[in-house]
């Protein structure tokens, strides 16, 4: 499950079932059957959907969806799939699919569909996370592919600051980092790293202050992208991690180490100024990873106390 960087570790992914369901409509022109069989993702049914301009939006949607999901579901594999259960001690339904699988369906379907804009991209996820009628529990790799569409869409610039409610949606019932990490990080920071100013801060700064530990920690992620790309935005990470210092959850301390070591990276002082700023108060896992990167001679940290314990399961960030 390498679909996040460094973030292993579970905790109990409750699938929910209500999530945001479009209304069922026709499918679209031709999306019957694919010949996903072994393991290929050719998308054959698509005719064209090249510009989705002027088409019918939530019912083209619905069909791209079915047939995303008949590509994705030909192959199973049960061995994988109970082992990937296991380790994300999941509540969904596992087909036993990897990420680079998922990825690559999703990326046929994107070369298939051609530019399309916002509103249909939300629509096509939101019909992919959402639990068909009489299908029972909710699909892991369906999910992980709704994200997946955000995600490469995002990344190409079809996903504005108005698409982060659709975002923040599915974010509300991830419950997981196998899904919250890749859409906070690729999602909802590449939106803000694309579209800087009021708008998606604003939402990134009522996600820090959400009583949902999932979306405070996909606030500070979604600061990740502007990291990396050497424009960190100092002020909001700032008062970002001033807000989680004190935080016992264990995967907002994991989350807020993980972005102090990528900072650590291009701006060292940063990080230890603020670490030394807030002494004592900095859980050990935090203070941890924080350091990963640094040479013991830049470390000036007081004494911690015991390693943080870790949920089973939980690995490095």
């Amino acid at each position: 499950m390498n679909g996040t960087n460094g973030t292993n570790g579970t905790n109990g992914t409750n699938g929910t079932n209500g999530t945001n369901s479009t209304n069922s409509t026709n499918g679209t022109n031709g999306t019957n059957s694919t010949n996903g069989a072994n393991g290929t993702s050719s998308m054959s049914g698509m005719n064209g959907a090249n510009s989705m301009s002027g088409t019918n939006g939530a019912g083209e949607a619905v069909g791209v969806a079915e047939t995303l999901r008949a590509a994705l579901a030909a192959a199973p594999d049960p061995v994988r799939a109970e082992q990937q259960r296991a380790y994300l001690h999941s509540d969904l339904h596992h087909l036993g699919l990897g990420i680079p699988d998922i990825r690559r369906h999703v990326t046929d379907l994107r070369r298939t569909l051609g530019p399309v804009p916002g509103p249909y991209v939300c629509s096509l996820a939101r019909e992919l996370w959402r639990v068909p009628d009489g299908s029972g529990r909710p699909v892991f790799e369906y999910r992980r592919a709704a994200v997946e569409v955000l995600v490469q869409y995002a990344g190409r610039g079809a996903l504005g600051a108005g698409d982060l409610r659709d975002v923040e949606a599915l974010l509300r019932e991830c419950r997981t980092w196998a899904l919250v990490d890749p859409l906070a990080v690729h999602g909802a920071g590449a939106i803000a790293l694309r579209a800087p100013g009021p708008d998606a801060g604003a939402v990134l700064d009522r996600w820090i202050a959400d009583t949902d530990f999932w979306l405070r920690r996909s606030a500070l992620l979604a600061l990740l992208p502007g990291v990396r790309a050497g424009r960190p935005d100092t002020g909001r990470l700032t008062r970002y991690a001033d807000a989680l210092v004190d935080e016992r959850e264990f995967f907002l301390r994991k989350a807020l180490g993980w972005v102090l070591r990528e900072t650590s990276t291009r701006d060292p002082d940063f990080v230890l100024d603020w670490l030394n700023r807030h002494g004592s108060r900095v859980a050990p896992l935090t203070r941890k990873e924080a350091l990963r990167r640094l040479s013991r001679s830049d470390d000036s940290r007081p004494p911690s106390g015991p390693a943080a314990c870790r949920p089973a399961g939980a690995g490095s960030g």
